[in-house]
């Protein structure tokens, strides 16, 4: 990593340390327009991440970039093994509070190794620079177990104008570089994963609630305010 690159990374780690203790309510000002609460997204996405699974999935998860939490704590109550990971300090404060069972590492050293059966990145990658997102997704599968482990990343579309709007009025995004959905594709595929599909989710607002039963029948419509991804870790482990 260049002088640049780390001067950025430790930017962006003191900005979220600075919005550790107000990051839900700010969370729920930016989402207030679709007339949801902050939790119905991280619910919503660990609903995805249930129907890819399946029910008889329990491997270790670890939910990379995790925040203070928000969805560590919808997979907890799915999953009997959930780790967290942040590089900011006050973030992982917070996550601890909110989940004192669970283990949340600072440090990407402290994780391990080819151990994980999946990996959630949920709005991880638009915050991290592009030059560096590469070396992100690298160190994402090491922590994959090898043959079946995957990663989900759930990334804003910016085709979807709400989208937009709501990320150009959000305090903490005003760093964001979103990635066009082929991009954020070309990207896992040049970590080494396999199998990488693509699925469009968030369609509705609230007003429309009656409806998103039909919300996973739209996924290949590339205007859902977000796109999930999911590649997997094949081959064996190193040595």
């Amino acid at each position: 990593m260049s002088t640049r690159e780390s001067q950025h990374a430790a930017a962006d780690r003191a900005k979220f340390d600075s919005y550790a203790d107000e990051y839900a309510a700010i969370h729920g000002q930016c989402v207030a327009m679709s007339g949801d609460s902050s939790d119905y997204f991280p619910t919503y996405k660990v609903r995805c991440v249930e129907r890819l699974v399946g029910g008889g999935f329990d491997a270790p998860v670890l939910d990379y970039g995790c925040g203070v939490g928000m969805v560590t704590e919808r997979l907890c109550e799915r999953f009997s093994h959930v780790d967290g990971f942040d590089p900011s300090a006050q973030s992982v404060h917070a996550a601890r509070r909110r989940l004192p069972r669970a283990t949340i590492h600072q440090d990407l050293a402290t994780v391990p190794d080819d151990f994980y059966g999946l990996v959630v990145m949920s709005g991880v990658l638009h915050h991290v620079n592009p030059a560096e997102r590469d070396d992100v997704l690298r160190a994402v599968r090491a922590k994959l177990r090898p043959g079946d482990g995957r990663v989900v990343v759930f990334e804003h579309n910016p085709f979807n104008p709400l989208t937009r709007r709501v990320v150009a009025t959000c305090a903490f995004d005003d760093d964001a570089i979103l990635l066009w959905p082929w991009e954020a594709r070309r990207l896992l595929v040049r970590a080494g994963f396999t199998g990488v599909r693509r699925e469009f989710i968030f369609f509705l607002p609230h007003l429309f609630a009656r409806l998103r039963w039909i919300e996973p029948h739209l996924r290949w419509l590339p205007m859902g305010a977000q796109v999930m991804l999911v590649g997997t870790r094949a081959g064996a482990a190193a040595g």
